[in-house]
């Protein structure tokens, strides 16, 4: 019998309503063989079956929908990392009333509601995936982004080509004004610096503009911060990867998420991709208004 050779695999999970179907699209549009809704016993047996094949790279969702299933997960989940497979479960949460509010938009039954209400669906749901959401290795708060956000939260995370054992980083520029984002590991804030935004002839272009990255860029301070942050990724990445830890976001914050953060991230990004490491850089709130 053939060897199971080792496969990356994302478990996506988390709450009904909370952008599951969003996750496993962007997953399949990166290259992952993605499969919705399988029983989470049967796992073992897909990475038997994928074995021999040329699929390397496994996705899939495991929700509420399991019931009976869901107390077996974290244990076949550690039985395949067992086996020589890089498991990374995801977990996708969001507040009560932003669920409660997706639901009322799309006119969706809840599917553990029964025939009470969605809140109390949203409760039983929270209570049934308790346990997945403990061995989560990722937990995203969806409620502050939209569809395209979470697309690419996911493929600047998994989209850097097949599992290996160096760890992946994205950079992530944001602006204060709509939040810190809740998946980041190390957040910097960057509003020390003089902003694009009070020069009236870089006020209406962004940090991907040359001129605005060349005025963030040309100042000592921001030179400074980047090879200060450069650096410290360095020291961070073999203590990280030493942990079992493959993946770590840094997100850089300005005010608006438009000009300092964006320049710096980009510079971040192009420095670290030529030392050989799998980044990848993606703009949370530059298309803001």
């Amino acid at each position: 019998m053939n060897a199971v050779s080792s496969k990356q695999i994302v478990v996506v999970t988390g709450l009904s309503g909370s952008g599951k179907s969003t996750a496993i699209r962007a997953l399949e549009d990166s290259g992952f063989f993605c499969i919705d809704n399988l029983p989470i016993l049967l796992l073992p047996k897909l990475t038997e079956l994928a074995g021999t094949g040329e699929t390397e790279r496994l996705g899939l969702v495991v929700d509420a929908r399991e019931r009976s299933f869901l107390q077996e997960a974290p244990r076949v989940l550690e039985e395949l990392r067992r086996s020589g497979h890089a498991v990374e479960v995801v977990f996708l949460d969001a507040s009560d009333d932003s669920l409660q509010r997706r639901f009322s938009e799309t006119r969706r039954r809840h599917p553990l509601a029964a025939a009470g209400t969605v809140a109390e669906g949203i409760a039983r749901e929270r209570e049934a995936l308790r346990e997945l959401r403990a061995v989560a290795d990722l937990i995203v708060d969806t409620s502050a982004l939209n569809v395209h956000d979470l697309k690419r939260l996911v493929q600047a995370r998994f989209g850097g080509g097949s599992a290996n054992t160096e760890p992946s980083l994205s950079i992530m520029s944001f602006g204060y004004r709509y939040g810190v984002p809740p998946q980041a590991d190390l957040v910097f804030d960057v509003r020390f610096l003089p902003n694009p935004y009070f020069v009236p002839e870089l006020k209406g272009f962004t940090g991907l503009n040359p001129e605005v990255s060349g005025y963030v860029l040309g100042h000592e301070d921001s030179l400074e911060f980047l090879t200060r942050l450069q650096s410290l990724c360095d020291w961070l990445f073999p203590r990280y990867q030493r942990e079992g830890k493959a993946y770590l976001t840094v997100a850089l914050g300005c005010t608006g998420g438009k000009h300092r953060s964006v320049a710096l991230a980009h510079e971040l990004h192009r420095r670290l991709g030529e030392q050989g490491s799998r980044v990848q850089v993606w703009d949370r709130d530059v298309d803001r208004e």
